[in-house]
């Protein structure tokens, strides 16, 4: 089969089933020997890093909650055979036919993937001006005190506390803090 044939298209999912809608295709194209008509099936997801309780915790999470993309060249039973996927809800399109996405869609979409993927990380700031947190780290172990600064490119705060009755000012990293 032609490559030219192939094109984009959007299957809705069952929201938080999009990794077992995607394994369910991939498992039922390799049975059925559907290669040469499904290429590709992708979810979009970007890597988020968060920090919970002093330690930094990573997360996939999916650009595009319910949907999973898929190149395929949509023929005969091909249609039929995704649609009675466990979790798949259908294409998005005329409830008939499928509509394949644009390609200038699918270029934007494709490049956002492959952006996110190489920007590594983003990581959610879970402290705000203000709030007090207690040091859990360092020389100053379990003393407390209030946000005063935050520097997301350095990834610190200057957290004021107070030692022997004066407040002082304290640059720590993110991980070396903990919301009280």
């Amino acid at each position: 089969m032609s490559e030219q044939n192939r094109k984009w298209y959007v299957v809705r999912a069952v929201s938080g089933g999009e990794k077992k809608v995607k394994q369910y295709l991939e498992s039922e194209i390799a049975r059925l020997n559907l290669q040469d008509f499904v290429a590709q099936v992708l979810i979009p997801a970007e890597k988020v890093y968060q920090i919970r309780n002093g330690k930094k915790i990573s997360k996939e999470r999916n650009y595009f909650p319910g949907y999973v993309l898929i190149e395929a060249n949509l023929v005969g039973e091909v249609p039929h055979i995704i649609r009675n996927i466990p979790g798949v809800l259908g294409f998005l399109g005329t409830k008939d036919e499928p509509i394949p996405l644009r390609k200038g869609e699918v270029s934007r979409i494709l490049g956002k993937v492959d952006e996110l993927a190489e920007q590594g990380e983003e990581l959610n700031v879970p402290f705000i001006v203000g709030e007090t947190v207690t040091v859990i780290d360092g020389p100053f172990n379990s003393f407390s005190g209030i946000i005063e600064e935050i520097n997301e490119e350095k990834k610190k705060l200057k957290v004021m506390v107070k030692i022997f009755g004066r407040k002082t000012p304290l640059e720590l990293g993110f991980m070396q803090v903990a919301k009280e």
